[in-house]
């Protein structure tokens, strides 16, 4: 009798550790990979970017070659990268994975989000993945790939260095003079030629692109969420720029040589030029020449200030904006604009 009950006590245990384990199991394509496993996954989608030229503003984190790094993310040849790598040069050329070397041409760029695609026509191109993740876990693994320092890093492969997610949220001054928000900070090394790499978590999914180095700390590295990334793409591809809300004015970062020029009273802000009276800004009194200091109380130092205070979400149907014009300060009220979504 004791011998039957043992027996049925064990196949009881047994049962529910199966059962248990069924209920834990993890689809196979979400499992957490080993780092190797990763980088052999995503390094045959990182490409070289290699500029001949002088960029427009060259920063510390861009190589001195005229070199980074891209992601390749359609098999049609429409790479990603940043901006500030292919901002103002006369040609450019794509070191892909197995060393060959393909010319390219900028088919659309945004300075703001620091961020341009480059198309080539090149067979047998691997994509990456791009992450649609909400959010990261600070203190979670990534994986930096890119070309660092050497413009033909890609026919020796990729450099790789790991680390974890040290922030999120952070905002930066770029040497653009505009402000990259919702940055992940990570202590994974990204050097000179990292810039326009993918950051990677251990899923094989791209979750940022590398962008910039600050030089003033150690290990402290930033990249651009691909939760940011992801709803610009098709419209920058079809459309060649970033879709955002039309006020009726072209908005310009104020610098010191242009309040200087234009005589301004502020010496920061978004100067407003060739206002539409017949659109919204217009129709709410904004006038050619008006700068914009603040946004429903939040200060506004440049246009990277000024579109991330717009396109963030909000339950407010109206926007309170702080101007200096000629008359002195004043503040208008414009509808907030539907934030243009869209989707590769």
């Amino acid at each position: 009798m004791r011998e039957l009950v043992r027996h049925i006590v064990i196949g009881l245990m047994t049962c529910t550790a199966l059962f248990t384990g069924f209920l834990h199991r993890v689809p196979a394509e979400e499992r957490p990979q080993t780092i190797p496993s990763v980088v052999a996954k995503v390094r045959p989608s990182v490409v070289t970017i290699l500029t001949r030229g002088v960029p427009a503003s060259p920063s510390q984190h861009t190589a001195l070659s005229g070199s980074g790094s891209g992601i390749i993310i359609d098999s049609g040849g429409f790479i990603l990268t940043n901006n500030h790598l292919v901002e103002g040069v006369k040609s450019l050329v794509v070191g892909l994975p197995t060393g060959r070397l393909t010319p390219g041409r900028v088919v659309a760029r945004d300075f703001l989000l620091d961020l341009a695609i480059v198309k080539i026509v090149a067979p047998d191109l691997v994509p990456a993945e791009l992450s649609q993740r909400v959010s990261l876990e600070i203190g979670e693994t990534v994986i930096a790939i890119g070309n660092p320092l050497n413009p033909l890093a890609s026919k020796g492969g990729s450099s790789v260095t790991a680390g974890v997610v040290s922030a999120l949220g952070r905002a930066v001054l770029a040497p653009n003079g505009e402000t990259l928000y919702d940055l992940i900070q990570t202590d994974a090394a990204i050097n000179p030629g990292n810039s326009g790499g993918p950051l990677v978590d251990l899923s094989g999914q791209v979750v940022g692109i590398n962008v910039v180095v600050d030089p003033s700390a150690q290990a402290i590295s930033y990249a651009i969420p691909t939760e940011a990334v992801y709803p610009h793409i098709q419209s920058m591809i079809l459309r060649g720029s970033v879709q955002r809300p039309d006020f009726g004015f072209t908005p310009v970062t104020v610098t010191p040589s242009l309040a200087a020029s234009f005589g301004l009273e502020a010496d920061r802000g978004v100067l407003a030029l060739n206002v539409d009276p017949a659109k919204p800004a217009g129709v709410a009194g904004l006038q050619s020449g008006d700068v914009i200091t603040a946004l429903d109380q939040t200060q506004i130092y440049n246009m990277g200030d000024f579109w991330h205070s717009v396109m963030r979400d909000g339950d407010q149907p109206v926007l309170h904006v702080t101007v200096q014009g000629r008359g002195g300060q004043t503040t208008l009220s414009l509808p907030r604009p539907p934030v243009p979504k869209g989707t590769p």
